[in-house]
């Protein structure tokens, strides 16, 4: 295993957020997409004073450009300049971190102007021009395994990121295509994409999804995120990435996944209870890899 990194997100005037082994558990998390100024601003704060309340850091996740959405006539955001506007707005009155994916290489430089982390699409994280463009806009980079991906495969596009210059990357699950219209978690994979020396995360509100099971919309089992979040911090998580709207059925993006708000403290306080209890069973009974691989 490579040495074990820990990544600091935030520049300016915003609250940095470290994510790394031991440290505490961080949440990444807000509406799939930026449906308005409005709402963003909503979120943000309704998350902020949940997150404040139990202590625990965060980083605002919202998207300008959903560009893998199942049909081409869903709503794919308010497009970069003014999603750019918004999030460089909340960094400022709320001063956290934001994170936002990208699609195009050509996004990379103004997402990376604004946001403190960008963010790699699971589809593209092999995309060597995708990966050279998250490195080049000079933020640590969410890069997530895409369902298609073995997670001892990850390895190569971690190596691909730090060729092009990036050393602060953190990996994410976001569940494995299993036959058609299905998704598997398999928390094994959160101990070998440590292995790169990266923390790791786990994304409880796309692995609930049923790929494209609505014929042009994906379904989802959203009732099962609070057991597959306890199950994941206690496989060892560093960060726990979901995304959360206030009024889901009718949320413009991924209405069948994300979590609804009400639930949102339920679901953190106890992972990070889980989290807490981990970081002191290992501190009592020690390193807990009985069978190390060679």
């Amino acid at each position: 295993m490579n040495e074990l990194r820990i990544i600091e997100i935030g520049y300016g005037n915003v609250r940095r957020v470290r994510i790394g082994r031991g440290l505490p558990l961080v949440y990444i998390g807000g509406p799939c997409a930026i449906e308005s100024r409005d709402h963003a601003f909503k979120m943000a704060e309704a998350i902020g004073t949940i997150c404040d309340r139990l202590k625990m850091p965060w980083i605002f996740k919202a998207c300008y450009d959903k560009d893998s959405r199942s049909s081409a006539t869903s709503f794919h955001g308010v497009g970069i300049d003014e999603g750019m506007r918004i999030l460089s707005d909340i960094r400022k009155d709320f001063g956290i971190p934001v994170v936002s994916d990208f699609s195009d290489p050509s996004w990379a430089a103004a997402t990376g102007e604004v946001c403190d982390f960008v963010q790699v699409p699971a589809y593209l994280c092999r995309q060597t021009s995708i990966l050279r463009a998250a490195a080049e806009a000079g933020r640590p980079v969410h890069l997530k395994k895409g369902q298609f991906m073995s997670p001892w495969n990850m390895r190569n596009s971690v190596r691909k990121l730090e060729s092009f210059g990036c050393d602060q990357i953190l990996l994410t699950d976001r569940g494995t295509f299993l036959g058609y219209n299905m998704l598997v978690n398999d928390m094994t994979c959160f101990p070998i994409m440590g292995k790169t020396g990266y923390p790791v995360c786990f994304d409880a509100t796309h692995s609930v999804q049923m790929p494209t099971s609505m014929g042009n919309l994906s379904g989802g089992q959203r009732e099962f995120i609070p057991f597959l979040v306890r199950a994941a911090v206690g496989g060892g998580i560093d960060a726990l990435f979901m995304e959360t709207h206030d009024d889901p059925d009718n949320a413009l993006s991924d209405p069948n996944t994300v979590l609804d708000l009400k639930y949102l403290e339920l679901v953190l306080a106890q992972a990070m209870a889980m989290h807490e209890a981990r970081l002191s069973i290992l501190h009592k009974y020690g390193e807990d890899n009985v069978h190390p691989a060679n």
